[in-house]
């Protein structure tokens, strides 16, 4: 067998969804499509691109999956949903090496490029089991149609998630790894990754257990015969508690050999509360890379204080000091959506301490919700931010002591040399005058602040 070997490390992780197919008029050139994907990646830190490659219907010629357009008989709600699809399409009607030319350009532009496979995508949010019939919609295949009771159903994940594949049916299990292996073998990848967080409803454990292994065994067999190793990524929840809820038995996977690097990421929007010193110290003897995931900052706003763009620069690259300094080999990024100047002030310096450093940052307590997601999508969140500390009512004390919030502050400020500013931002819903507020800072309590807005 093939010698497993430590993946490199590759600094930043960059997850595209597909969205580049959409980017051009019909029909779009190979050309086109390999200029609009790496446009925001070229010249940055980024090592490794995670190429989507499908939700439900398969964007590939497959004789045993349902390909993209054919849910709807190729006709279309909308352009863009026709524009998007019929590229696809294109590129196999005319001959093209979609994903050979897409692997190819990331080699030489030095990055390495693995397929990622999203494990159980639900965009059926306003649908149940019952529903599904004869219905037709964008994506909605006849295997789910015809087969409800494969499903996870409302009794065993939120109504949104209900029509999500339960991973305990065989058949469902069987499937998967039909898309997987398929999507392996597209072209010359340098390894696959499994998106279990998108979304983390699937039960149980050892089921989950079970298509790993089955797919670190096609994996194994593809690098067998090409003689290199063939990576396998996993993106799971950011803790362990959510971790086992959701049931993915990370430490099964990483001490069995099953995966070679291992990504944390939030089920709805960026998870800040990673437990990097756990992931390492799982991860790092077994020679298995770890990477902090980031996604969209959702609504961790905060324009009354200081403007929503600045803010959000900051805050990714504090949330990247932060993991790095506890040990995350680099991070990685979901939904980053853009084009070439995009997230190039981010994509530029959150790769490595060093290019970090005297760059202005934003350190914040761990924001409990993004949403909180309400109807379509209720519990969305349930298994993120598990520790998170704010938001808080601020109710009078009968101690006169209120709620304490943990902020880390990464940067080594006594060996950095002195910083140009530094502010304690506090923003308060309903605060009125009459309101009496006292805040301490490491127990030293503070002068009267300056207020905003």
């Amino acid at each position: 067998m093939t010698e497993r070997t430590a993946a490199p490390n590759y600094g930043i992780v960059y997850n595209w969804d597909g969205a580049p197919h959409g980017y051009s008029e019909y029909p779009q050139s190979l050309a086109q499509f390999l200029d609009k994907v790496y446009a925001p990646l070229a010249n940055t830190q980024v090592g490794a691109l995670c190429w989507c490659v499908g939700v439900h219907e398969v964007p590939w010629p497959s004789e045993q999956l349902d390909v993209v357009g054919a849910s709807t008989e190729r006709r279309y709600d909308s352009v863009q949903t026709m524009r998007h699809t019929e590229n696809i399409r294109a590129f196999f009607e005319r001959g093209d090496d979609l994903y050979g030319a897409l692997v190819q350009r990331g080699r030489d532009l030095g990055m390495a490029v693995l397929p990622s496979l999203r494990m159980n995508d639900n965009h059926f949010w306003d649908l149940r089991p019952r529903d599904l019939g004869s219905l037709q919609r964008a994506d909605l295949t006849p295997l789910r149609q015809q087969h409800p009771e494969w499903l996870l159903g409302e009794d065993q994940a939120p109504g949104w998630a209900s029509t999500s594949w339960n991973m305990a049916i065989p058949e469902v299990r069987a499937y998967i790894l039909q898309r997987v292996v398929e999507a392996c073998r597209l072209a010359d990848w340098d390894g696959v990754e499994l998106d279990w967080q998108r979304h983390a409803f699937h039960l149980p454990a050892d089921d989950a257990s079970d298509l790993m292994r089955a797919v670190r065994a096609q994996t194994d067999q593809i690098a067998e015969e090409r003689g290199r190793p063939f990576r396998v990524a996993v993106r799971v929840a950011t803790t362990f508690e959510a971790c086992r809820r959701i049931g993915y038995d990370v430490e099964t996977w990483v001490r069995d050999d099953l995966c070679d690097v291992v990504i944390s990421g939030g089920n709805s929007g960026t998870d800040p509360g990673a437990e990097i010193e756990r992931f390492v110290e799982l991860c790092r003897p077994h020679g298995v890379r770890f990477y902090a995931g980031f996604d969209s900052d959702g609504r961790q706003q905060a324009r009354r204080l200081r403007p929503h763009g600045a803010w959000r620069v900051d805050w990714f690259r504090g949330l990247a000091q932060d993991q790095l300094a506890r040990g995350a080999d680099g991070v990685y990024v979901f939904n980053w959506h853009g084009h070439a100047q995009t997230h190039r002030p981010l994509l530029t310096t959150m790769g490595s301490a060093e290019t970090l450093a005297g760059l202005d940052k934003v350190y914040t307590a761990l924001h409990r919700s993004i949403g909180p997601k309400t109807g379509n999508r209720a519990d969305a969140e349930r298994d993120d931010r598990l520790y998170g500390e704010v938001p808080v009512t601020l109710y009078p004390s009968l101690t006169d002591s209120g709620p304490i919030f943990h902020v880390r502050v990464a940067d080594e400020v006594e060996t950095e040399g002195p910083l140009a500013a530094a502010e304690l931002q506090i923003e308060m819903a309903h605060w009125s005058l009459a309101d009496q507020i006292e805040v301490t800072l490491d127990e030293i309590e503070l002068p009267a602040p300056v207020v905003r807005d």
